[in-house]
C-alpha cells in the first residue's frame, strides 16, 4: 500500500512530460515558461517533505498520509480547470507539496518495520514500485493529452488519488514505533484503520504506557532535518546522489523537446519514448536491492568474525553499532555503476545531438538504450544513497528521506532550469558530455566516505 501511495510523486511529474508542447500551445506560452512548472514542482518537492516528514516522525505516518493526500486532491481539482499559466504554475507547486511527502513517509514506514539487514531490499523494492510510474506515467500522459487534452491528466490523478486515500483510511495501520511499538500496542483514533473497528482485536494487543507523552510539535523540529547536513558522511552521500539525480532529471525533462525535434514524434509516441527510462528505473532499483542485501550479509559476517560475535547472537535490529563498516556494505557497487552512468550520459548527448545520426533509420533505439542505462544506474545510486542515510539516522526515517529529497530536488531544479539554455548555447552533445565530467568530479566524495566515514562517526560518538 505504501508503494502505491509513493507512486504519486513520480507519477505526477512524469505523466506531465509528453504534454509540455500541448500545454504551451493551449495556454499561449513558450516551452521555457512551461519548463518553469517542472522547476517549481522540483523545488516544492524538495521542500515539502521537511514539513510533512518531520510531522510524521512525531504525529505518526498514517495521519500525515491522509493530510498530504487531501492537499494533493485539492491541487488536482484546481489543475483540472487551469484556465491560465499562473494557475497551472501555482497549483503544480501545491500538487508537489501533497505528493512528495508520500515518498519520505513510506521510507519512514520501512524503517519502522525492518532491520538493517533487510532494509536495502525493502527500500529498493519500494523504489521499484514507485518507479513503475516513471514507465507508465508518460504513456498515460501522452494518450490522455493527445486525445483529451492536458487537463485530463489531472482528472485522472484526482480519481486515482481519491481511491488511494480511501484505501489508506480503511486499511493502513500506524507503524511509528513511539505510537505502535512493534505492532503490539493498541491503536486508537486516527491511527487505527477503519477496518479494525469492525473486527475483533487480537489477544496480544496491549495499551500504551499511560506515562507516555507525545513530543510537542515545535518550530525546531521542522529545522532539525537540516542538522543532518552537519554530518560530513551524510552531506557527501547526499551531494553525490544529488548530482546524479540532477543529471537524470535533465535527461528526462529534455526528452520531449529533443525527441520531437530529432524524430518528429507526436504526444502518444513521445509517451512511448519514456518507457525505456521507466523500465530502467525499475530494473536498477530491483537489482541493486538484492546486491545491497548480499553485500550487507558479507560485511556482517566479517564483522562477527572480527569481534568474535556468535552467529546466533543478533546485532541490533533497528540500528547499527558505531564501529560497523556500513559504508563497505552500501557503497561496494558504486564504482562500476558510476562508470556506466558517466559513459551512457556522454554517449546519449552525441546520439541525439547529431542530425546525421538521428536521420538514420531506426536510430531512435540508440538514445533510448542510453536512457535505459542512465535510468537504471541513477536509480541504483538513489537506492544506495537512501538506504545508507536511513542506516545512519535510526528513528528518523521520514526526516532523513526529507533531507535527501531536499538536496536532490534542489539540485534537480537548478539543472532543469538551466538545461534548455545550455543546449541552445552549445548543443546537446557538449551539454551531456559536460554533465559526464561533472559526475567524474564528484565521484571522489564516495571514495572519501568509503575510507573515512566510520572514523568520523566514532569521533562524533566519543565527543558526545
Amino acid at each position: 500500500m505504501i508503494g502505491v501511495a509513493g507512486l504519486f510523486s513520480g507519477l505526477s511529474s512524469n505523466i506531465y512530460f509528453p504534454a509540455l508542447d500541448d500545454v504551451a500551445k493551449d495556454l499561449g506560452v513558450g516551452i521555457q515558461e512551461v519548463n518553469l512548472t517542472i522547476t517549481s514542482y522540483l523545488v516544492i518537492q524538495g521542500l515539502s517533505p521537511l514539513f510533512w516528514g518531520s510531522l510524521s516522525d512525531i504525529l505518526g505516518r498514517r495521519p500525515i498520509y491522509i493530510y498530504s493526500f487531501l492537499v494533493y486532491i485539492t491541487a488536482n481539482i484546481a489543475l483540472s480547470f487551469s484556465p491560465n499559466f499562473i494557475i497551472l504554475l501555482l497549483f503544480r507547486g501545491l500538487q508537489a507539496a501533497g505528493s512528495a511527502s508520500t515518498v519520505s513517509i513510506g521510507n519512514g514506514v520501512i524503517q519502522d518495520i525492518t532491520a538493517p539487514s533487510e532494509r536495502g531490499g525493502f527500500i529498493s523494492f519500494y523504489q521499484a514500485i514507485r518507479n513503475f510510474s516513471i514507465a507508465a506515467g508518460p504513456v498515460l500522459g501522452g494518450v490522455l493529452a493527445n486525445f483529451l487534452g492536458f487537463r485530463s491528466i489531472f482528472v485522472f490523478l484526482l480519481i486515482l488519488s481519491g481511491i488511494t486515500i480511501l484505501s489508506i483510511i480503511a486499511f493502513l495501520p500506524e507503524t511509528l514505533r513511539s505510537i505502535a511499538g512493534d505492532g503490539s500496542l493498541r491503536l486508537t483514533g486516527i491511527h487505527q484503520p477503519l477496518i479494525r473497528r469492525f473486527r475483533k482485536e487480537p489477544n496480544y494487543l496491549e495499551d500504551r504506557d499511560p506515562s507516555y507523552r507525545r513530543p510537542q510539535v515545535t518550530l525546531e523540529m521542522f529545522v532539525e532535518p537540516l542538522s543532518l547536513l552537519k554530518r560530513k558522511e551524510i552531506l557527501m552521500n547526499l551531494l553525490f546522489g544529488g548530482v546524479i539525480y540532477a543529471i537524470w532529471s535533465m535527461v528526462t525533462s529534455s526528452t520531449t523537446t529533443l525527441f520531437k525535434q530529432a524524430f518528429g514524434l507526436n504526444e502518444v509516441m513521445l509517451g512511448l519514448a519514456f518507457i525505456p527510462n521507466g523500465v530502467g528505473t525499475i530494473i536498477g532499483s530491483t537489482v541493486i536491492g538484492k546486491l545491497l542485501n548480499t553485500s550487507y550479509a558479507q560485511v556482517e559476517e566479517a564483522y562477527r568474525i572480527e569481534h568474535d560475535i556468535p552467529s546466533k547472537e543478533k546485532l541490533s535490529k533497528y540500528s547499527i553499532p558505531i564501529d560497523f563498516p556500513i559504508e563497505k556494505a552500501r557503497l561496494k557497487h558504486i564504482p562500476w555503476i558510476t562508470a556506466v552512468f558517466i559513459t551512457s550520459t556522454m554517449a546519449y548527448g552525441f546520439s541525439v545531438g547529431s542530425t546525421s545520426l538521428t536521420n538514420l533509420p531506426g536510430w531512435i533505439a540508440v538514445p533510448l538504450t542510453f536512457q535505459f542505462l542512465i535510468a537504471a544506474t541513477s536509480n541504483a545510486v538513489f537506492a544506495i544513497s537512501q538506504t545508507l542515510v536511513s542506516d545512519l539516522c535510526p528513528g528518523k526515517g521520514a526526516s532523513s528521506t526529507a533531507i535527501n529529497n531536499l538536496v536532490r530536488c534542489s539540485m534537480g531544479a537548478v539543472g532543469v532550469a538551466v538545461l534548455d539554455k545550455m543546449i541552445t548555447a552549445i548543443g546537446a552533445a557538449p551539454t551531456f558530455a559536460g554533465l559526464g565530467f561533472i559526475t567524474i568530479a564528484v565521484y571522489p566524495l564516495s571514495v572519501v566516505q568509503w575510507y573515512w566515514a566510520m572514523s568520523w562517526r566514532a569521533r562524533s560518538a566519543d565527543s558526545g
